[in-house]
């Protein structure tokens, strides 16, 4: 594909990837996900760049302790790579590879910005040699009536189950061998899948005799991956992007790490804040913001040592083993749309928001 030809493909987006200076963090994440470029163009009024800031610049600010109402000002990287018109793909391609960057925004004489290189684009999406292992082996006891005879990750959203979506979202990022989990009903998912073929990928399947947990599933892998490897359980519904998630643990040289968000849960009533018997203060319904587990992993091999095969462990349990001995345990925050469908309810949100993806691409 030639330059000229990256630039036009990319041409649309680079537009709606703009956004002043004045933009929240919560415009920014925003602007991420619909235009999925993995970067957004901060420029002023007369089209002069002022910086950019990339879907991890967002994750550093949210480590920070900022909050989504927070002003992207601090989060803009103001002296980011660019390149002039006309440069040739080769010396682009060179370029990203030397700054480990997948994007680099084209300006002219007066840093106009004019478009914008990328490197799925210049090079192609890559493949990926990592595994992926899904937990597929819960009960699914909360689900009840629906998981009385079907398998938590085989209850269908938008026609196909949820255990498909993720193996495709997947697929579309570069991962070819998947490894499934399964235990309750597990018959009926290799059934559906099989070996993989009708997907074109790679399926082979860990059978526990009993439930081992999301981390304990993993010491009956035979033989072990040598490269780092997702762990996502089966009924986790989100648009996070997993190769992001692996060279985010990479670049950490961590053990393990997990995706992270923040969950927001208001006090329903005013509290009262004491010293003793006096009151100092009051705050109106107060908003708590913790982060939670995602429940998607990226695991290195030497996690594994912490295990013992056919014994029960679950993932936090694993991470507890991890910083014992003083291994690099890191969090993974993320923004992507995320449902963990554990009842009936959450279900019922997973299959009303497939719904809408699907009106909005018709």
């Amino acid at each position: 594909m030639s330059i000229s030809h990256t630039l036009e493909a990319s041409e649309t987006l680079w537009r709606r990837a703009i956004l002043p200076a004045s933009a929240s963090i919560q415009e920014a994440i925003r602007n991420l996900d619909q235009v999925a470029i993995k970067i957004v163009l901060i420029v002023d009024p007369a089209g002069v760049l002022e910086g950019t800031i990339s879907d991890g610049d967002i994750r550093r600010g949210l480590l920070r302790g900022l909050d989504l109402t927070s002003p992207i000002t601090s989060l803009i990287h103001r002296n980011a790579l660019v390149v002039p018109p006309g440069m040739e793909r080769e010396d682009i391609l060179q370029l990203m590879v030397a700054n480990r960057v997948q994007q680099i925004p084209v300006v002219d004489e007066l840093r106009r910005v004019v478009g914008l290189h990328l490197w799925d684009e210049l090079q192609g999406m890559p493949q990926r040699g990592n595994l992926m292992i899904i937990m597929a082996g819960g009960k699914g006891t909360r689900l009840r009536p629906h998981t009385d005879n079907c398998p938590k990750p085989m209850l269908p959203v938008g026609g196909k189950p949820m255990l498909e979506h993720i193996i495709e979202r997947a697929k579309g990022e570069g991962f070819k061998h998947f490894v499934l989990a399964v235990h309750y009903l597990g018959h009926m998912i290799e059934d559906h899948f099989g070996d993989g073929a009708r997907l074109d990928v790679r399926i082979d399947y860990l059978r526990e005799q009993t439930p081992l947990g999301t981390a304990g599933a993993l010491s009956l892998l035979d033989p072990r991956s040598d490269l780092p490897f997702i762990v996502t359980n089966g009924d986790v519904m989100t648009d996070i992007r997993y190769g992001e998630l692996l060279d985010f643990h990479s670049r950490y040289e961590a053990a393990a790490t997990m995706a992270v968000r923040i969950y927001e849960w208001q006090h329903p009533f005013g509290v009262v804040q004491m010293n003793g018997v006096e009151i100092v203060g009051f705050v109106e319904k107060p908003i708590t913001r913790r982060h939670i587990n995602a429940g998607v992993y990226a695991i290195s091999p030497v996690a594994l040592d912490c295990l013992v095969q056919g014994e029960h462990c679950d993932m936090p349990s694993l991470f507890d083993k991890l910083k014992i001995l003083r291994k690099r345990i890191v969090a993974y925050p993320m923004h992507e749309p995320w449902l963990d469908v554990g009842r009936p309810d959450d279900l019922a949100r997973a299959t009303d928001s497939f719904g809408n993806i699907e009106r909005q691409s018709q």
